[in-house]
């Protein structure tokens, strides 16, 4: 399984854009204090006066699964992919998940901030098959405090390619980064595309 080289991971920028500096949470909740409009979106940040203020001997941003559901998938059944660690990454990258040519997906990534505030999170994801790129996808996921509950996002809704030729092994790269480039998490992981659905 070759690796995706950082390149296919870019994201388009818009010329000219420079990233602010990072701010705490305390300096983000004393920004422009009489303003209505920035007061709202700090509420949905989480920036109040008894803000979590989380654990910073985590890293920032941890991921802990990433989801599959389908509408083909019987009623109620998942596939959830443990990511929480690197056993767990080890384990998912050497037994790939199974699923089914044709079927609608939905995919969504559950993770926690631990502190402080990330900006602008995006997940990405190459998709390869014998080498060769065949699919690519890179979502917003968002921006937001540290919280004690973790946090669930759609991050890809599509629909898996079908046909005997279509069918075998794929190789995925994942990573979550943030609108300054910094990665919070990058990991690899396979999955078979066949006629019917993997135990």
């Amino acid at each position: 399984m070759s690796a995706p080289n950082d390149d296919e991971f870019e994201q388009a920028n818009t010329p000219g854009y420079k990233p602010s500096a990072a701010k705490s949470v305390d300096e983000y909740a004393k920004l422009d204090a009489n303003d209505d409009s920035l007061a709202r979106w700090k509420a949905s940040l989480g920036l109040t006066g008894d803000a979590y203020v989380g654990d910073t001997s985590k890293p920032r941003l941890t991921v802990q699964y990433l989801e599959l559901e389908s509408s083909k998938l019987p009623a109620g059944s998942t596939r959830k992919m443990d990511i929480s660690s690197p056993q767990a990454i080890a384990k998912l990258k050497e037994s790939p998940i199974q699923v089914k040519e044709g079927a609608d997906y939905k995919m969504y990534i559950t993770f926690n901030v631990n502190h402080g505030i990330v900006t602008g999170a995006r997940y990405a994801q190459v998709v390869k098959r014998s080498g060769v790129t065949v699919d690519k996808e890179n979502a917003m996921i968002g921006s937001f405090s540290a919280a004690a509950e973790p946090r669930r996002v759609l991050v890809v809704e599509d629909e898996f390619p079908s046909g005997m030729l279509a069918r075998g092994s794929y190789s995925v790269k994942s990573r979550v980064n943030d609108f300054d480039g910094g990665i919070f998490a990058e990991w690899e992981w396979a999955f078979k595309l066949a006629k019917d659905w993997g135990a």
